[in-house]
Order: C-alpha cells, then structure tokens, then sequence
C-alpha cells in the first residue's frame, strides 16, 4: 500500500490541519501517517489559542515513521515557527522525501496568523527549495512573491517569482478573484490552467489543507505532478459542493465525497 505523510498542525473542529490530511488520504486510498507541530484549540468561528510542541519531539516524530515505514509522498501544513521548519528540513534532506508537497500556511480561515513572521525566511530558504509543489493561496503568494496579485497575469508572474525560490511545481490558488475558481500550475516552462465552477458558500474551512493532501495522495500513488493536480481539483470541488454547514462560523468541506472515478 502506498503510504503519504502530512507533517501540521492539528484542528480540534476537525475541518483541518492533520485531520483533514488523514480523512483526504483515507478517501484516496493511501495509508496516512501524521506528525503533529502543534495543538490549536479552534472551531468554526476562529482560532482560540495555539500550542507549539518543542521542535526536538517533531523531529523525533518524523525519525520515527520515516526511519520504519517511509513514505511515497509528504505534505507540511501549518509550521509555526523557524526552530520547527529547520527541524523538518533536516528530516527531509535526511530522508530524501523527494514527492513534497509544501502548504505554505500562514493565516486561518478566521484570519489568525499561523506562521510568524520571524519563520518566513526560514520557509523561503530552508523548505520550499525542497517541494516538488508549492500551493500557495492569493494571499500567500503575494507575500512569497512580494507583488500585489489581483488578474491571472498577475498570478502567473507570481508563479514565476516563486518558482525562482527553487520548488520543482509552482501552484497558485486563484479561488479568491472574481469568475471561475482558476489555479495555475507553473512548471519552470509552461503554464497549466485548472477551472472549476465557484461555488457560494462560507463553508470551505479546510480546502488549503485538503487541496494539498490530495496532491500528496496522488503523488504518492504514483501519478505525475499535472494529473495530481487536477486529481485534487476535482475532489475539492466535488468537496466544497457537499459542504457541511456546521457550527456557527466558516463550516468544513465534505471530506467523503469520492475521488475522481479514474483513480
């Protein structure tokens, strides 16, 4: 069985962080492994407060799974602080995680910040040369690129700023312009285009997190960087679609719809 990994924080309301990593890696059919970076107390509404755990216990967690099961494939969500990514990225490097798939999470849902500032050096030079894709939303890339993002040619610019950063893929997440819901996939040579129907609801807690896990999942399973893509577009939109309202703020996509039938 092919095995996928997701290194983040964890979402006690369940909508996202690990949890949503496991759910999305259960309903693709890879076996799913965690290692936590922090407990958040959180819910629909917003963030409450975060707990870091020490880095030295990350770095032991990921010595564990990796040194005895290994993986196909890995996804980083949320990695608070510099300490954290570095010690991510010696396990990486150690290991020779080759299919990585970097969430450069820095805002909740909510708008709590979840990457702190003093971290974003370490994610720029340390791990994102290390991702064979990088996700990043509108309001990511834009602070990755450090350009302002508002059309598709804005967005593929971007792409190609961060590209320079030293990732092998490049995905930037458009959903929040106006219009169809477009990502664009950047390569170092070409450009891909993924559209979907933008579907209204507030009910999308969790589609960064699951977004990048079902990439992971395909990579893991073995396909290439464009089919995984389009893989986890499809789900998510599928996803979002049969969004859960629950709770009383943004509720959580619907982690169990099926996978495109061609997987």
């Amino acid at each position: 069985m092919n095995i996928a990994l997701t290194i983040a924080g964890s979402d006690s309301g369940g909508g996202a962080g690990i949890q949503a990593d496991l759910k999305t890696f259960t309903v693709f059919g890879v076996y799913g492994m965690s290692v936590l970076t922090s407990i958040t107390a959180q819910n629909t509404q917003g963030v409450l407060g975060i707990h870091d755990l020490p880095p030295q216990f990350v770095a032991l967690q990921l010595e564990a799974v990796l040194r005895d099961l290994g993986a196909d494939a890995a996804k980083t969500g949320m990695l608070s602080n510099a300490e954290i990514i570095e010690e991510v990225c010696t396990k990486i490097r150690k290991h020779r995680l080759n299919n990585l798939v970097v969430d450069p999470v820095m805002l909740a849902k909510s708008g709590h910040p979840l990457l702190r500032e003093d971290a974003q050096d370490a994610l720029r030079k340390e791990l994102i040369p290390l991702a064979m894709v990088i996700t990043p939303n509108l309001t990511e890339a834009e602070v990755l690129a450090e350009q302002k993002i508002d059309d598709p040619h804005a967005m593929r610019r971007a792409a190609k700023a961060i590209f320079a950063l030293g990732p092998k893929n490049v995905l930037i997440k458009g959903g929040h312009l106006p219009g169809s819901a477009l990502d664009i996939l950047y390569d170092g040579k070409s450009y891909t285009e993924f559209k979907s129907q933008r579907i209204e609801t507030q009910h999308t807690h969790g589609t960064g997190c699951t977004f990048s896990a079902a990439i992971a999942a395909c990579l893991a399973r073995g396909l290439s960087v464009t089919d995984s893509v389009a893989a986890a577009k499809e789900y998510v939109t599928r996803a979002i679609r049969e969004s859960l309202p629950l709770g009383h703020g943004y509720g959580p996509l619907n982690h169990m719809v099926k996978p495109p039938a061609n997987l």
